[in-house]
Protein backbone atom coordinates (compact mmCIF):
# COMPACT_ATOMS: atom_id res chain seq x y z
CA UNK A 1 0.00 0.00 0.00
CA UNK A 2 1.50 3.33 -1.07
CA UNK A 3 1.71 5.92 1.68
CA UNK A 4 1.04 9.65 1.22
CA UNK A 5 1.88 12.14 3.95
CA UNK A 6 -0.11 15.40 3.90
CA UNK A 7 1.38 18.21 5.93
CA UNK A 8 -1.99 19.79 6.65
CA UNK A 9 -3.93 22.23 8.73
CA UNK A 10 -5.58 24.00 5.81
CA UNK A 11 -8.85 23.58 3.94
CA UNK A 12 -6.90 22.27 0.96
CA UNK A 13 -5.20 19.66 3.13
CA UNK A 14 -8.54 18.41 4.43
CA UNK A 15 -10.05 18.32 0.94
CA UNK A 16 -7.09 16.35 -0.41
CA UNK A 17 -7.30 13.86 2.46
CA UNK A 18 -11.02 13.42 1.80
CA UNK A 19 -10.30 12.63 -1.86
CA UNK A 20 -7.53 10.14 -1.08
CA UNK A 21 -8.92 8.38 2.00
CA UNK A 22 -11.41 6.15 0.08
CA UNK A 23 -8.68 4.97 -2.32
CA UNK A 24 -6.16 2.15 -1.97
CA UNK A 25 -3.59 4.60 -0.60
CA UNK A 26 -2.59 4.94 3.02
CA UNK A 27 -3.10 8.60 3.87
CA UNK A 28 -1.64 10.32 6.93
CA UNK A 29 -2.28 13.99 7.70
CA UNK A 30 0.11 15.74 10.05
CA UNK A 31 -1.14 18.77 11.99
CA UNK A 32 1.10 21.15 13.90
CA UNK A 33 -1.14 21.18 16.97
CA UNK A 34 -1.32 24.97 17.26
CA UNK A 35 -5.13 25.03 17.30
CA UNK A 36 -6.86 23.64 20.38
CA UNK A 37 -9.72 21.99 18.47
CA UNK A 38 -8.60 21.47 14.86
CA UNK A 39 -10.90 20.25 12.13
CA UNK A 40 -9.63 16.72 11.65
CA UNK A 41 -9.20 15.37 8.11
CA UNK A 42 -10.15 11.93 6.86
CA UNK A 43 -7.65 9.10 7.18
CA UNK A 44 -4.88 8.76 9.75
CA UNK A 45 -3.93 11.86 11.73
CA UNK A 46 -0.81 12.72 13.72
CA UNK A 47 -0.44 15.92 15.74
CA UNK A 48 2.80 17.65 16.66
CA UNK A 49 6.18 18.42 15.18
CA UNK A 50 8.74 15.98 13.81
CA UNK A 51 11.87 17.44 15.37
CA UNK A 52 13.23 19.40 12.44
CA UNK A 53 14.18 18.14 8.98
CA UNK A 54 16.18 15.22 10.38
CA UNK A 55 13.23 14.05 12.45
CA UNK A 56 10.90 14.34 9.48
CA UNK A 57 13.34 12.41 7.29
CA UNK A 58 13.52 9.64 9.90
CA UNK A 59 9.69 9.51 10.04
CA UNK A 60 9.43 9.27 6.24
CA UNK A 61 11.82 6.31 6.23
CA UNK A 62 10.26 4.56 9.22
CA UNK A 63 6.70 4.90 7.89
CA UNK A 64 7.54 4.03 4.29
CA UNK A 65 6.22 7.29 2.87
CA UNK A 66 6.10 7.37 -0.94
CA UNK A 67 5.05 11.01 -1.45
CA UNK A 68 4.66 14.18 0.61
CA UNK A 69 2.20 16.97 -0.06
CA UNK A 70 2.94 20.19 1.82
CA UNK A 71 -0.54 21.65 2.29
CA UNK A 72 0.41 23.86 5.23
CA UNK A 73 -0.52 27.52 5.66
CA UNK A 74 1.22 29.85 3.17
CA UNK A 75 3.06 31.46 6.11
CA UNK A 76 4.26 28.19 7.67
CA UNK A 77 7.71 28.76 6.18
CA UNK A 78 9.51 26.64 8.78
CA UNK A 79 7.76 23.35 8.05
CA UNK A 80 7.91 23.98 4.30
CA UNK A 81 11.67 24.47 4.57
CA UNK A 82 12.02 21.33 6.69
CA UNK A 83 9.89 19.32 4.27
CA UNK A 84 12.11 20.32 1.35
CA UNK A 85 15.25 19.29 3.23
CA UNK A 86 13.72 15.98 4.37
CA UNK A 87 12.47 15.16 0.88
CA UNK A 88 15.90 15.88 -0.60
CA UNK A 89 17.57 13.71 2.06
CA UNK A 90 15.26 10.74 1.51
CA UNK A 91 14.45 11.02 -2.19
CA UNK A 92 10.72 11.13 -1.42
CA UNK A 93 8.81 13.23 -4.00
CA UNK A 94 7.44 16.50 -2.57
CA UNK A 95 4.69 18.78 -3.83
CA UNK A 96 3.62 22.12 -2.36
CA UNK A 97 -0.16 22.54 -2.45
CA UNK A 98 -0.56 26.28 -2.09
CA UNK A 99 -3.70 28.24 -2.86
CA UNK A 100 -3.20 31.52 -4.75
CA UNK A 101 -2.93 34.72 -2.78
CA UNK A 102 -5.61 37.37 -2.61
CA UNK A 103 -6.32 39.27 -5.83
CA UNK A 104 -6.16 43.04 -5.73
CA UNK A 105 -8.99 44.81 -7.58
CA UNK A 106 -9.91 48.39 -8.38
CA UNK A 107 -10.79 50.31 -5.24
CA UNK A 108 -8.51 48.39 -2.91
CA UNK A 109 -6.23 50.51 -0.73
CA UNK A 110 -3.59 47.86 -0.08
CA UNK A 111 -0.24 48.64 1.52
CA UNK A 112 2.02 45.60 0.93
CA UNK A 113 4.78 44.98 3.46
CA UNK A 114 7.37 42.19 3.64
CA UNK A 115 6.92 41.29 7.31
CA UNK A 116 4.95 41.75 10.51
CA UNK A 117 7.67 44.07 11.78
CA UNK A 118 7.23 46.26 8.72
CA UNK A 119 3.46 46.28 9.28
CA UNK A 120 4.00 47.48 12.85
CA UNK A 121 6.36 50.23 11.64
CA UNK A 122 3.83 51.44 9.06
CA UNK A 123 0.78 51.34 11.30
CA UNK A 124 1.15 54.59 13.31
CA UNK A 125 0.79 56.60 10.11
CA UNK A 126 -2.28 54.73 8.90
CA UNK A 127 -4.87 54.35 11.66
CA UNK A 128 -5.75 54.24 15.32
CA UNK A 129 -8.37 51.47 15.48
CA UNK A 130 -7.00 48.26 14.05
CA UNK A 131 -8.55 44.94 13.11
CA UNK A 132 -5.63 42.50 13.31
CA UNK A 133 -6.20 39.19 11.50
CA UNK A 134 -2.67 37.84 11.25
CA UNK A 135 -3.05 34.93 13.69
CA UNK A 136 -2.65 34.48 17.42
CA UNK A 137 1.11 33.98 17.27
CA UNK A 138 1.74 37.31 15.55
CA UNK A 139 0.20 39.68 18.10
CA UNK A 140 3.53 40.06 19.88
CA UNK A 141 4.94 41.83 16.80
CA UNK A 142 2.69 44.79 17.67
CA UNK A 143 3.29 44.83 21.44
CA UNK A 144 5.41 47.98 21.25
CA UNK A 145 2.88 50.01 19.24
CA UNK A 146 1.38 52.90 21.20
CA UNK A 147 -1.45 55.16 20.11
CA UNK A 148 -3.57 52.44 18.49
CA UNK A 149 -6.32 50.15 19.78
CA UNK A 150 -6.14 46.59 18.45
CA UNK A 151 -8.99 44.13 17.98
CA UNK A 152 -7.18 40.84 17.35
CA UNK A 153 -9.29 38.12 15.76
CA UNK A 154 -8.12 34.52 16.00
CA UNK A 155 -9.44 30.99 16.47
CA UNK A 156 -7.70 30.53 19.83
CA UNK A 157 -6.55 33.14 22.38
CA UNK A 158 -3.37 34.89 21.23
CA UNK A 159 -0.03 34.66 22.97
CA UNK A 160 1.51 37.59 24.88
CA UNK A 161 3.07 40.11 24.91
CA UNK A 162 0.16 42.31 23.85
CA UNK A 163 -0.11 45.95 22.71
CA UNK A 164 -1.04 48.46 25.45
CA UNK A 165 -4.58 48.88 24.08
CA UNK A 166 -5.89 45.50 23.03
CA UNK A 167 -8.90 43.19 22.95
CA UNK A 168 -9.50 39.71 21.58
CA UNK A 169 -12.25 38.50 19.28
CA UNK A 170 -12.39 34.69 19.06
CA UNK A 171 -13.96 33.54 15.82
CA UNK A 172 -13.39 31.07 13.01
CA UNK A 173 -14.21 31.46 9.32
CA UNK A 174 -15.69 31.20 6.82
CA UNK A 175 -16.84 34.81 7.07
CA UNK A 176 -19.33 36.82 5.01
CA UNK A 177 -19.08 40.28 3.50
CA UNK A 178 -22.11 41.49 5.47
CA UNK A 179 -20.67 40.14 8.70
CA UNK A 180 -17.29 41.72 8.07
CA UNK A 181 -18.88 45.03 7.15
CA UNK A 182 -20.85 45.00 10.39
CA UNK A 183 -17.73 44.15 12.39
CA UNK A 184 -15.69 46.99 10.86
CA UNK A 185 -18.48 49.49 11.48
CA UNK A 186 -19.29 48.30 15.00
CA UNK A 187 -15.68 48.66 16.15
CA UNK A 188 -15.07 51.85 14.15
CA UNK A 189 -12.08 50.24 12.45
CA UNK A 190 -9.94 52.56 10.35
CA UNK A 191 -7.19 50.12 9.25
CA UNK A 192 -7.04 46.37 8.64
CA UNK A 193 -3.89 44.27 8.97
CA UNK A 194 -3.84 40.85 7.37
CA UNK A 195 -1.59 38.28 5.76
CA UNK A 196 -1.82 37.35 2.08
CA UNK A 197 -3.10 33.91 3.02
CA UNK A 198 -5.57 33.67 0.14
CA UNK A 199 -8.71 31.57 0.18
CA UNK A 200 -12.41 32.31 0.03
CA UNK A 201 -13.04 31.79 3.76
CA UNK A 202 -11.29 35.00 4.81
CA UNK A 203 -11.50 37.13 1.64
CA UNK A 204 -14.78 38.89 2.65
CA UNK A 205 -12.88 41.20 5.01
CA UNK A 206 -11.04 42.63 2.00
CA UNK A 207 -14.30 43.26 0.17
CA UNK A 208 -15.78 44.99 3.21
CA UNK A 209 -12.65 47.12 3.62
CA UNK A 210 -12.84 48.10 -0.05
CA UNK A 211 -16.46 49.21 0.30
CA UNK A 212 -15.58 51.31 3.35
CA UNK A 213 -12.39 52.58 1.66
CA UNK A 214 -10.18 51.43 4.52
CA UNK A 215 -6.44 50.99 4.10
CA UNK A 216 -5.30 47.37 4.34
CA UNK A 217 -1.75 46.54 5.39
CA UNK A 218 -1.04 43.22 3.65
CA UNK A 219 1.90 41.09 4.81
CA UNK A 220 3.39 39.37 1.77
CA UNK A 221 4.04 35.64 1.66
CA UNK A 222 7.45 34.14 2.40
CA UNK A 223 9.15 32.53 -0.62
CA UNK A 224 8.59 28.87 -1.37
CA UNK A 225 11.49 26.39 -1.26
CA UNK A 226 13.40 26.43 -4.54
CA UNK A 227 12.97 23.60 -7.00
CA UNK A 228 9.80 22.15 -5.44
CA UNK A 229 6.76 21.74 -7.75
CA UNK A 230 3.66 23.69 -6.78
CA UNK A 231 -0.04 22.96 -7.34
CA UNK A 232 -2.61 25.73 -6.78
CA UNK A 233 -5.50 23.43 -5.89
CA UNK A 234 -6.54 19.91 -4.95
CA UNK A 235 -7.17 18.71 -8.54
CA UNK A 236 -3.61 19.74 -9.39
CA UNK A 237 -2.28 17.77 -6.42
CA UNK A 238 -4.30 14.71 -7.47
CA UNK A 239 -2.86 14.90 -10.98
CA UNK A 240 0.66 15.08 -9.54
CA UNK A 241 0.04 11.99 -7.42
CA UNK A 242 -1.38 10.13 -10.43
CA UNK A 243 1.76 10.88 -12.43
CA UNK A 244 3.87 9.33 -9.67
CA UNK A 245 2.02 6.06 -10.25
Amino acid sequence: MRHVLILGGTTEGRLLAAELAPTALRVTSSLAGRVAQPRLPAGEVRIGGFGGPEGLADWLRAEGVDAVVDATHPFAAGISHNAALAAAATGVPLLVLRRPGFTRVDGDRWLPVPSLAAAADLLPRRGERVLLTTGRQSVAAFAHVDGAHFIARSVDPPEPPFPPSFEVLLDRGPFTVSGEDALLREHDIDVLITKDSGGAATAPKLTAARVLQLPVIVVERPPLPEGVPVAPDVPGALRWLERLG
